[in-house]
């Protein structure tokens, strides 16, 4: 079993590189998130001429207000191209899901704890491949998601109101396509 799992993962990844000129595939990072503290990645690979999948993960040590949030999130999206140039390039619809999983501290009262939340949302945007390698990527859209706090030790003090609820995802990426 582990053998058949080794060549599928070999013929899928030495798919993703072998076809450089066709560029469906991108890598990006999101240069808007080092503002607050992340660093989120995401990988889109092409499924067809109007069509793609993104993953993205992100890791933050975030600190808005009183509440100091340390973890990770996922988002999958699947991206439907609206414009006549072939996918990854154009704008897009995309319908996304996220997950996300922090540690808190709440530095007044010492207490602590975890978060998860699961939510999704739509965005739009634009994204560009410049001299055949270089995306610019850009988007903006509503996203709502729904959590729970797991109190460790203290008291349920936390304020998760910044990834809790209702929000807009935006972004600018910028990436290598292949």
């Amino acid at each position: 079993m582990k053998k058949n799992l080794l060549v599928v993962l070999v013929v899928l990844m030495g798919g993703a590189f072998t076809s450089a000129n066709a560029q469906e595939n991108v890598i990006k990072i999101n240069i808007f998130s080092p503002i607050v503290k992340t660093f989120n990645a995401s990988f889109e690979r092409k499924v067809s001429a109007t069509n793609s999948f993104q993953i993205g993960a992100f890791f933050t040590s975030y600190n808005p207000e009183s509440t100091k949030f340390s973890g990770f999130g996922l988002t999958p999206e699947y991206r439907f191209y609206l414009s006549e140039s072939e996918a990854p390039a154009g704008v897009y619809v995309a319908p996304f899901v996220r997950y996300q999983n922090f540690k808190l501290t709440e530095e007044s009262s010492s207490s602590k704890g975890t978060f998860s939340s699961f939510g999704g949302g739509l965005v739009i945007g634009k994204q560009w491949i410049f001299k055949e390698k270089i995306s610019l990527d850009i988007f903006i859209g509503p996203q709502y998601s729904s959590g729970n706090v797991k109190v460790t030790s203290g008291s349920d003090t936390f304020d998760t109101n910044v990834f809790d609820g209702f929000g807009i995802r935006t972004g600018l990426t910028l990436g290598f396509a292949f």
